[in-house]
């Protein structure tokens, strides 16, 4: 079904749309989502995955060379804006990123925000269910993702928040779980969909101190796609509200530990 009725549809004959995401699962599926729900709009898009960090997104996307990513709104109003109050909402974001020529989708369904876990075992053995427990254990080894360690909503202000007396080190995401289960570290950070957090019997440590943000999953986009290419953006906002945390957790296992390719998982979500 896809792209079948390309020759009748207005974007046809439109520039390419070009969606990137991400160097994390989560973030390359929900690129392979918009791409297939936009060829089966008859959009022209392609998926440029795997790019890096929120950084590089951003500034790809402010540039024109990405016409659209998947984001989340406590990334954009903390990381990318900042000035922001704590809880501003959709609407706020929107006209705040609107003035950059940056349009921005309602949320997906689902808050992908950070945590903090440990093993199951060995926070229980040790009495710990709040990240403000930590601070009674300075001796805790813990790794973290390299992008959390710098963010301003990771590691600086977690640390003053909760008066957290570890030095931890930068570790890639993926390679910080495997040395969590295998005893090498303490302590890591999760994003809240991860499948791992299941896979490998891990306590989410509780954000006693209300730090965390939320994190909705949105999709941003050029502001000149609703002339551009307005099949797109029609695309991105029928995606809107139908994605639950349970199955965003799903698709990220299907790819991280049953081996599926993301484009798979991607075209069984949207049945095509």
């Amino acid at each position: 079904r896809i792209g079948m009725n390309s020759d009748h549809s207005p974007d046809a004959a439109a520039a390419t749309v070009t969606i990137g995401s991400k160097d994390f699962t989560e973030s390359v599926v929900l690129g392979e989502v918009a791409r297939l729900a936009a060829l089966e709009r008859g959009v022209d898009a392609r998926h440029r995955r795997s790019l890096g960090g929120t950084r590089i997104l951003w500034r790809a996307l402010l540039e024109g060379e990405i016409d659209a990513y998947p984001e989340y709104t406590g990334t954009i109003g903390h990381e990318l804006l900042r000035d922001l109050p704590r809880d501003a909402g959709i609407g706020e974001l929107r006209a705040r990123l609107r003035a950059l020529g940056i349009g921005i989708g309602e949320p997906l369904g689902f808050d992908n925000g950070y945590a903090i876990g440990m093993r199951e075992e060995t926070a229980a053995r040790l009495g710990i269910a709040d990240i403000s427990d930590l601070a009674a254990h300075p001796s805790l080894h813990i790794a973290l993702s390299n992008e959390f360690m710098d963010r301003a909503d990771g590691w600086p202000g977690l640390k003053a928040a909760y008066g957290l007396p570890m030095e931890p080190r930068g570790m890639d995401h993926a390679l910080a779980y495997r040395a969590l289960a295998s005893g090498a570290i303490d302590a890591t950070d999760l994003y809240g969909t991860d499948a791992e957090i299941a896979y490998y019997d891990l306590r989410v440590l509780n954000d006693d101190r209300r730090y965390f943000p939320r994190y909705d999953a949105v999709y941003l986009y050029r502001i000149d796609l609703e002339q551009r290419a307005p099949g797109f953006v029609a695309a991105l906002d029928g995606l809107a509200g139908s994605i639950p945390a349970s199955r965003m957790r799903s698709m990220n296992k299907a790819v991280k530990i049953d081996g599926e390719a993301e484009e798979a998982v991607a075209a069984r979500f949207l049945d095509v």
